[in-house]
């Protein structure tokens, strides 16, 4: 296994990590679970990321009895800010909901630390500083080790940055950015920036939400189809399934499975630390693990690109993916003092 630094923090992570959305959610067996993250570490994985809402707790439960004997030789990295249940200010970058959710975080991952916490969405009701206050609280008392973001456009980190220096506070040592073939738009700004200021990124969505499995081809209704998956919508996109009929062969031409081929293109990029693997079943894991140490040749990195333009998002954006409120309000992209056209 190979490791790198996560940004400048001086915590080496290994190249790929395991992200443990799936894991108590998708497949609720805590016990299978359990024997999946075993498995991971035992590769030489040891990096795992979760967050408070997958499964309302349900991820952070299984991945703290899974690492009881273990603590110590996992970086730990966990999420908060989206809705944990119907409460108005039981979500957000709030410092009164980050000090209240730190502590249930730290139950149930039955620690005493996180290694790695993350605001999971941008939150444009809070003011950044009030934020960066809390989380440098939590980093000051111990409870914390360094702070991150998760899918923060680049105008908002650097926003960040600027802050956290001009108030003396702690700054986002990690990025955690949606990233794939399929969707490539983080490299015009976002991995840039990453490498410019030293923010660690852990990539989620190597696989094109199952698209680069190999597993949804067009024209055929493959077990993904049938199943109704949560992100449906992104395997009827008619451009993201011709590029990947594209993809098929090439790595069939590289002598790798489609899935390896995804892996290592993501951690090719040097502004990349690490890239989640979300497995689900054992099986998975197993896959995705015998390509952990696959590297790309620059002709196959080159065929990608023209398949795929750098920079560029196949289909759109994802349905799951940050959207800044001047995208949601009308009212922000209208002037208010335009006089009515006349009748």
């Amino acid at each position: 296994m190979q490791y790198r630094t996560l940004g400048r923090t001086g915590i080496k992570v290994s190249r790929y990590a395991l992200g443990a959305l799936m894991l108590g959610v998708g497949n609720p067996d805590h016990e299978d679970s359990i024997k999946i993250i075993h498995k991971a570490l035992d590769a030489g994985i040891n990096l795992i990321d979760t967050a408070d809402a997958y499964g309302q707790g349900a991820s952070e439960e299984v991945v703290g009895k899974a690492l009881v004997g273990r603590r110590d030789s996992v970086v730990l990295a966990t999420k908060v800010g989206l809705p944990m249940g119907e409460e108005v200010n039981h979500r957000g970058g709030s410092r009164r909901w980050i000090m209240t959710e730190v502590e249930n975080s730290l139950r149930r991952l039955q620690t005493d630390y996180i290694d790695l916490y993350q605001l999971q969405r941008p939150d444009p009701d809070t003011a950044i500083e009030e934020t960066l206050s809390a989380l440098t609280d939590l980093v000051r008392s111990g409870k914390v080790r360094a702070i991150g973001t998760s899918t923060m456009p680049a105008s908002d980190l650097v926003e960040a940055q600027w802050v956290a220096e001009r108030r003396g506070l702690e700054r986002f040592h990690t990025e955690q950015p949606p990233y794939s073939i399929l969707n490539r738009s983080i490299e015009t700004e976002v991995l840039p920036l990453a490498q410019r200021y030293g923010i660690g990124t852990l990539v989620w969505g190597p696989l094109g939400q199952g698209m680069l499995t190999g597993r949804v081809r067009k024209g055929q209704q493959t077990d993904l189809l049938r199943a109704g998956m949560p992100f449906f919508t992104v395997f009827r996109n008619e451009q993201r399934l011709d590029a990947v009929e594209q993809l098929i062969p090439l790595a069939a031409e590289a002598g790798l499975p489609l899935t390896h081929l995804a892996m290592a293109f993501v951690t090719a990029h040097p502004g990349v630390s690490t890239a989640l693997l979300g497995a689900r079943t054992m099986e998975q894991l197993d896959d995705l693990l015998a390509g952990i140490d696959v590297t790309l040749s620059d002709d196959v990195l080159d065929r990608i690109d023209e398949i795929v333009p750098p920079g560029t998002d196949v289909g759109g954006r994802l349905d799951q993916a940050y959207l800044p409120p001047a995208l949601q309000t009308p009212s922000l992209r209208r002037r208010s003092d335009q006089e009515p056209a006349a009748a």
